[in-house]
């Protein structure tokens, strides 16, 4: 799993029909360190995230192991909106705190 910002939502009309009803978003990733890596990907949203919102997101043959992504052609899935993290007692990231 890694880290990542909702940066915005992907519309594709032309899709495989086993994509039909999946929301795609875009995501930049994040560092440990609550900074943006310069990496982006587009991945399915298993759980209703929100543009601005920290998530974590899994890649390669794990991201088709949720309910909505179970045997379907996709690579990178969020699969959980991130409250809080800290390293070593420090907390690095709260929700809200954000803004």
């Amino acid at each position: 799993m890694k880290l990542a910002k909702v940066l915005g939502t992907v519309v594709a009309t032309e899709k495989d029909a086993k994509l039909g009803g999946l929301r795609f978003l875009m995501l930049g990733v994040w560092g440990h360190d609550n900074k943006a890596t310069g990496d982006s990907v587009v991945a399915v949203d298993a759980v209703g995230a929100g543009v601005g919102e920290m998530v974590l997101f899994a890649s390669g043959s794990s991201a088709r192991q949720t309910e909505r992504t179970d045997n379907k052609p996709v690579d990178a899935v969020v699969m959980a909106i991130v409250d809080s993290w800290e390293i070593e007692g420090k907390e690095k990231y709260r929700k809200g705190d954000d803004a």
